[in-house]
């Protein structure tokens, strides 16, 4: 008997009732039938014994845990459980070691399952490549990162990624279902009965984690005495013996940059009962409002730009008042900034602008100013022709004359094209009068 299957037995009898009931076969594996229901290329592999180095990808309790031990029960290789949080690399190449002797002795491979892998660094992760390269180990690795931002390139392209997704609440309702009626590894002697609704409130708490759902679950009957009579517990008290429930969300990682990227769009597309749901989603979840803050600033410059020129001012106001009233009642400015640029009429002509302009500054480099617009503060910069010609707009109708104020190599240039829209309309019409008396001047 290995340590593996020690540990089993160990989970068996004393572990939390999320460890206790993991399916060990495939048939009750739920919620993925995806990537592992009949006839796809991961179960054919699996049944096969004929595994690659894999990277699961998915948000907590979906299984990725679960996926490996089953398979670890359905392959010849023998299956070695490693933590990326409490292992290291000399630990590795003990493994490593094991792996090579079993494999040139019992021509077996080794399965090593390494939870949230993304916890190596670079000079880690590496040393796994020429073991997986020449098959010592079959490398199984669990995250809830983005593979392409946390895993390396070379070991990622040495794996098939499989990605989990979140669990439906059916799937929950019969994980659950499965947990209470149990004798042996779940609750079912423990003379509880959950009424209507109870496991649907569970289901929808736990946002599509299995584990989260089966805690709850431990954690609600476990709340009441057992007194060897049958327990009844209603959706009302089980709501009350629910804690706020953490919403998934990491101020470092990916989802970080989803929300906020749903946010902005949401913005853009000007629809703001999204972009106060995204909002509210953030700031639930424990993110910096003044993050979300200075995201708008530029959100209205951005994408509003002079469609509306009250949009800066607006989100500028919203920081500003933030800072002035901190929460709880800062989210009021918050949300009438996001409204307000959600539903103000938009144009992204401004950073077009910019980047049109920078893109001749790259690439043509310091031009000349003209002499004409040059200060000339001395008598031998005068003397030079600095200011010559100079034609001061105020000394004419309207306030303006028809003059070129690019370098000569860039005079037909034209990097900011106002849109038809907004207050922009008006700034169009002005801007295309004056270039055509420009045109005229010539």
């Amino acid at each position: 008997m290995d340590l593996f299957e020690q540990d089993e037995k160990e989970v068996f009898k004393t572990g939390p009732l999320a460890d206790r009931v993991r399916p060990n076969d495939l048939e009750k594996f739920l919620g993925q039938d995806k990537i592992v229901g009949p006839g796809t290329p991961l179960r054919r592999m699996i049944e096969n014994d004929t595994l690659p180095s894999l990277i699961l990808w998915g948000p907590p309790g979906t299984g990725k845990t679960t996926l490996a031990r089953i398979i670890a029960g359905k392959t010849r290789a023998k299956f070695v459980p490693f933590s990326a949080v409490l292992g290291g690399v000399k630990e590795i190449r003990e493994i490593v070691k094991a792996a090579q002797l079993q494999k040139r002795t019992q021509a077996r491979s080794t399965i090593l399952f390494v939870d949230e892998i993304h916890r190596f660094n670079k000079a880690q992760q590496d040393a796994f490549l020429p073991h997986v390269e020449n098959g010592t180990i079959i490398l199984i690795g669990a995250t809830t990162e983005n593979p392409s931002f946390e895993i390396t390139s070379a070991l990622l392209s040495r794996c098939k990624v499989i990605v989990l997704e979140p669990l439906s609440e059916e799937n929950i309702i019969a994980i659950l279902k499965r947990a209470i009626e149990d004798p042996e590894k779940g609750l079912g002697k423990t003379g509880v009965k959950l009424e209507p609704g109870v496991f649907e409130l569970i289901a929808e708490k736990s946002h599509g984690d299995a584990r989260n759902a089966l805690n709850a679950l431990e954690a609600l009957v476990c709340s009441f005495e057992d007194t060897g009579k049958t327990v009844k517990i209603d959706r009302k008290t089980a709501q009350a013996s629910f804690i706020k429930s953490s919403l998934l969300y990491d101020r470092s990682g990916e989802e970080h940059y989803n929300v906020i990227s749903a946010f902005i769009k949401s913005m853009r597309g000007s629809d703001p009962d999204a972009a106060v749901y995204w909002m509210v989603r953030m700031l639930e979840s424990g993110e910096d409002p003044l993050f979300i803050l200075r995201r708008m600033v530029i959100f209205a410059s951005e994408d509003v730009g002079n469609a509306d020129p009250n949009a800066l001012a607006v989100a500028v106001h919203a920081l500003e008042s933030f800072k002035f009233v901190g929460l709880p009642e800062g989210v009021l400015p918050m949300t009438q900034a996001a409204t307000y640029l959600a539903c103000a009429e938009k144009s992204n002509s401004v950073i077009k602008a910019y980047t049109a302009a920078r893109k001749d500054v790259m690439e043509l480099g310091a031009l000349a100013v003209p002499k004409k617009l040059r200060n000339a503060p001395t008598v031998l910069m005068k003397s030079l022709g600095y200011a010559k010609d100079y034609k001061y707009p105020h000394d004419f109708k309207g306030a303006y004359v028809p003059e070129a104020y690019l370098p000569e190599q860039l005079e037909s240039r034209r990097y900011y094209e106002p849109s038809p829209r907004g207050v922009e309309a008006e700034i169009r019409e002005r801007l295309n009068r004056w270039f055509k008396q420009r045109k005229k001047g010539e």
